[in-house]
């Protein structure tokens, strides 16, 4: 089972041009030493942007493995999600991560030591 989340995960990651289906930045797999070199962040703020395997509707909520119920987030736009009890319907959830873009409160932190790394903006 696992081993099908990842190879979802990895096809999704690529469908969305390696970027979170939230924010819009750029996630990675595997070995982080190329992000990092890539973008100047330590290994502590690249881990931030470590792609995961959202699901959409929640398992608990009877999502389920299927590929549309899965998208690629960056590791901390997946936490923050699941942070509160009752996590906010993936569209609002996106909705909400652009609008705090959009106003410098999302990332923020980690981002001022990295210029290199840039949000796409599709």
């Amino acid at each position: 089972m696992a081993a099908t989340i990842q190879i979802i995960r990895t096809k999704r990651m690529k469908a969305q041009g390696g970027v979170c289906f939230y924010c819009g930045f750029p996630v990675w797999t595997g070995d982080p030493s190329d992000y990092i070199r890539q973008t100047g962040l330590t290994r502590k703020q690249a881990e931030r942007f470590r792609c995961t395997a959202e699901h959409l509707t929640a398992r608990c909520d009877g999502g389920t493995d299927a590929e549309e119920n899965i998208v690629a987030a960056c590791h901390f736009c997946n936490q923050t999600r699941h942070a509160t009890s009752t996590p906010m319907p993936a569209d609002k959830y996106r909705a909400k991560v652009r609008c705090r873009l959009a106003r410098g409160k999302w990332h923020m932190a980690a981002l001022r030591c990295a210029g290199r790394l840039r949000r796409s903006t599709s």
